[in-house]
Formats: C-alpha cells, sequence, structure tokens
C-alpha cells in the first residue's frame, strides 16, 4: 500500500471486504501503525470503495463484531439452523476431557509442543476468545500449526470469528470442541494482541480464570499453564507474571491442575515461590522440563511455526516457553 506518508504493508480480510487487487484504492485503518502497537506493523483495508463485496449468502443468524461497521453473519455450531444444534442444545459434559488453559496467545505452540511429544496422536482443538484478535485470520500460529497437523480444528466464541465452527460462548464452544470435533484435549488462550494496562485487574487475560471456571463446571479438567518470564523487562511480569497470579489466584474459583516447571537454579526457585500460593485453591503439579527445549526447536523447524512472545524467542526467553510445554507435558500424563 503506497499513501501520501509513504510504503505500508497492509492486510485484508476477502471475506469482510473483498479481494484487493494492484490499483485499486483503499480505505485504510491505520491505528495500529500511528500507536505502533506491539501486534501492529499493518494497517487494516476497512473498504474497497470502487468494488464493494457480494451481499453474504451464507447461512448463519450469528452477527460476531457486533454493531461494528465489519460486523460478520457466520453460522454458529450452537444456533438453531446448525446441524450441530441437537448435539449442543442440552449438551452439559466435557467427559473429563482435560482443558489447558493460558493467558498468551503465544503459549498455543509451545503447549502443543509439550503435549505431542508425548502423545503424538492427540486430537488438539483451539477455542479462541475475544480478548485479543477478533478474526482468527490473524493467527499465523493457527495456520501453519493446522496445516502441519498439529492442531486439528479452531472454535471462535464471543465476538471472535473466523474458526473452524463458531460458537456464542466459551462454554458452548467447549462443547462444541469435545462433542462436535471429537478433541481429547482442548487449548484455550486469547488470539493475538493482548490488552494490558498496568494495572491488577486492567488485563484481557483475566479471562483466563473465568475459563478454569467454564471447563470445571462442565466438568472438563482444566489445566492452568502460568505465564513466566525472565526476559521481560517489566518487574510484573519476571517470573510468574502477576496475570497469572490474578486470573488464578483470584478470578479462577473452581480447582485447576497448575503445572509447575522444575527451572532449577535461583530463577525456578523464585517460580516455585511465587506460584505457592496458588495452591490453596489448585493442585500445584511440579513438571519437570528435560528434553523440552528439543521439543520446542523440533516444533518450530517441523510446524514452520514461529516462538515468539512479546518479540523475544526461545532462545531470550526460554522460561516462558518451557513452563508452556511443561503444561502440555502434564496434559499429555492426564490422557493417561
Amino acid at each position: 500500500m503506497i499513501g501520501g506518508d509513504g510504503a505500508h504493508r497492509a492486510l485484508a480480510y476477502p471475506a469482510l471486504v473483498g479481494r484487493p487487487e494492484p490499483g485499486d484504492t483503499v480505505l485504510l485503518n491505520t491505528t495500529a501503525l500511528a500507536m505502533g502497537l506491539g501486534t501492529g506493523g499493518y494497517a487494516m483495508v476497512v473498504a474497497i470503495p470502487d468494488r464493494l463485496p457480494p451481499d453474504p449468502s451464507g447461512p448463519g443468524h450469528l452477527v460476531k463484531a457486533r454493531y461494528t461497521p465489519l460486523q460478520a453473519t457466520v453460522l454458529g455450531a450452537d444456533e438453531q439452523d446448525s446441524p450441530h444444534h441437537d448435539v449442543l442444545r442440552d449438551a452439559d459434559s466435557l467427559g473429563g476431557a482435560p482443558v489447558v488453559v493460558a493467558d498468551l496467545h503465544s503459549a498455543l505452540p509451545p503447549v502443543l509442543a509439550g503435549l505431542r511429544a508425548a502423545r503424538p496422536g492427540a486430537r488438539v482443538v483451539y477455542v479462541m476468545p475475544d480478548g485479543g484478535a477478533l478474526p482468527s485470520w490473524f493467527s499465523m500460529s493457527i495456520a501453519r500449526l493446522t496445516d502441519a497437523g498439529a492442531l486439528a480444528a479452531t472454535v471462535t466464541v464471543g465476538q471472535a470469528f473466523g474458526g473452524d465452527l463458531e460458537a456464542v460462548t466459551v462454554h458452548t464452544g467447549l462443547l462444541a470442541a469435545r462433542l462436535v470435533l471429537d478433541a481429547d484435549v482442548i487449548v484455550l488462550a486469547q488470539g493475538p494482541g493482548n490488552l494490558g494496562t498496568g494495572t491488577r485487574w486492567g488485563f484481557s487475560g483475566v479471562s483466563a480464570g473465568e475459563a478454569v471456571n467454564a471447563a470445571s463446571v462442565l466438568g472438563g479438567r482444566p489445566v492452568a499453564s502460568l505465564r513466566v518470564s525472565e526476559g521481560d523487562a517489566r518487574e510484573r511480569h519476571i517470573g510468574v507474571s502477576h496475570h497469572s497470579l490474578t486470573a488464578y489466584g483470584r478470578v479462577a474459583l473452581a480447582r485447576a491442575d497448575v503445572p509447575v516447571p522444575e527451572l532449577g537454579g535461583e530463577f525456578g526457585a523464585r517460580v516455585a515461590a511465587q506460584a505457592a500460593p496458588l495452591g490453596d485453591r489448585h493442585t500445584l503439579v511440579p513438571v519437570p522440563v528435560d528434553g523440552l527445549r528439543d521439543a520446542l526447536a523440533e516444533a518450530e523447524r517441523d510446524w514452520g511455526v514461529r516462538l515468539s512472545t512479546m518479540g523475544r524467542r526461545l532462545d531470550e526467553d526460554p522460561a516462558y516457553f518451557l513452563t508452556a510445554a511443561a503444561a502440555g507435558r502434564h496434559t499429555a500424563a492426564l490422557l493417561g
């Protein structure tokens, strides 16, 4: 895209705005560029004024990104016209299926790496709520993990859309993952674009605690993956992040397994000490991390997915990725 202030990358979602062609004039939202957001780097195509997309013709009555100019109509797995409505209408149980809950989208690949290293045949479905990006299409991780066969499918819930299945709530999204998509394991983490304010409660990852409650009330087995960092410049995220301590220590009212990685040394002791208060309401599970570094490197190579969190790669913040992989390793053990 070339505008009055030079050339920039622009991202269009053809399902919403049509497919831009060379020479098209496009209307752009440049908020992410102007603010230098971590998930920015793109201008967003709002419309192609001279060539509007055709009117939606597919089935579905769920409207997501509601009452915004780009609201999308989708077919919900749980709505009356869905072929899955009868399955979900009175559904009330996940049948003990493990549900791995994480704060950041970047945890998805390492959780899968730890899980599949031990249980390569496990069928894993990702449930994406609306705390970050709304379109699942923004995630390169989802696309590459699915293409590689590491991820079976995605369910988008709440205002998020674009998954293999759509659902109204986290609850019906979890049920659809288990009962419609036959998940052995469900991973739930927000899409790209975590929002935080540096306050105790003002961060989108607070929904991780709510997800633990949803998984528990539906008869699943919640596994609460900690957010741990040794490379973050912000003290509130060093060791166990305050996000995890708030989401799991205050918001989650149901009991979950909390895998605590055995990282060793002074830093490992710090992580264990920070996680200890969570044992008042959860089950702390020490998990060895031997071999997980190799599993992470192999996943990055074999799946073509980029391991990165807040701009830091595996070598720059191994504790983050090892902790998420440890959650996957523990979940594999729950499958028997």
